[in-house]
């Protein structure tokens, strides 16, 4: 969610099981007020908090230091989600979510588990070599301060490739929490425009084994086939991984939500029967 999303979030909330993560992202146009705001309410439906930190973002130390302090205040440091940002260059000291980890501020305001990007398919930016030291690195310096590191990844329309990353993951060593992005509900222009923009992999045959066609825009796709078919790749080619999902809610709170719920209870009547 975004600061902004507060009112949908309070709409949705009787959707959501208790204790859920619900990630609050660290956009440019909204202010740290709202960003605590919104963690504020996240607990006080009785969910879990992630709040975002975007490492170029940040213009000093202070600001850092004064958004970790007012987090606290409100109950929403325990978890985080550190990330470089979308700037090119840094505006302040931090010109990576390693340098935020490295500083060492982050256990003084009970910060105990950290989340960090990977990209099964990439960064259009970074190269894939570059990417993989850089989570090797974090979860590494995560661990020797006692913090927890937890993966969240990409969004991805192609198991492939995400099965795939998962195993050479573990072959690397890679021994924190993976979470795999995966978009909610949406309008396929919608996923598709979002899929442009961060690098994911959207050519006719990869969407059409996701659940939609190319030729047909107007309507909505939702994640089940693609969840289903990592279901089953994982129970068979890495039946140890607990690999869990992290959801993009491109088409809302609420319709996210209620995709989850209508998943698992169709998930358990087939177990049933």
């Amino acid at each position: 969610m975004t600061g902004a999303d507060v009112p949908a979030l309070l709409a949705a909330r009787d959707l959501i099981p208790a204790n859920t993560l619900v990630n609050i992202t660290f956009l440019s146009n909204e202010t740290s007020e709202a960003r605590v705001e919104a963690a504020r309410t996240v607990i006080e439906c009785g969910l879990t908090p992630v709040p975002h930190i975007a490492a170029r973002r940040l213009r000093s130390t202070n600001e850092l230091n004064e958004i970790l302090a007012a987090l606290q205040e409100v109950g929403a440091t325990e978890r985080l989600f550190l990330i470089g940002g979308d700037p090119a260059s840094a505006i302040g000291p931090f010109d990576s979510s390693a340098d935020i980890i490295e500083s060492g501020v982050l256990s003084s305001f009970g910060v105990k588990q950290v989340g960090i990007a990977g990209y099964p398919e990439g960064h259009p930016a970074i190269p894939q070599d570059a990417l993989w030291l850089a989570l090797l690195h974090k979860s590494q310096l995560l661990r020797e301060q006692g913090l927890e590191p937890n993966v969240v990844t990409q969004f991805a329309f192609d198991v492939e490739p995400v099965v795939k990353w998962i195993g050479l993951a573990r072959q690397k060593g890679l021994e924190a929490g993976i979470r795999i992005g995966t978009p909610g509900p949406a309008g396929v222009k919608r996923l598709l425009s979002f899929a442009r923009r961060f690098g994911v992999a959207s050519n006719a045959t990869i969407v059409r084994k996701y659940g939609f066609s190319l030729s047909n825009l107007l309507g909505n796709a939702g994640p089940d086939r693609f969840v289903s078919d990592l279901a089953a790749r994982l129970q068979t080619e890495l039946p140890s991984e607990q690999v869990k999902l992290h959801f993009y809610a491109f088409g809302g709170l609420g319709a996210t939500a209620s995709w989850a719920k209508q998943f698992v209870a169709e998930d358990a009547s087939e177990e049933r029967s």
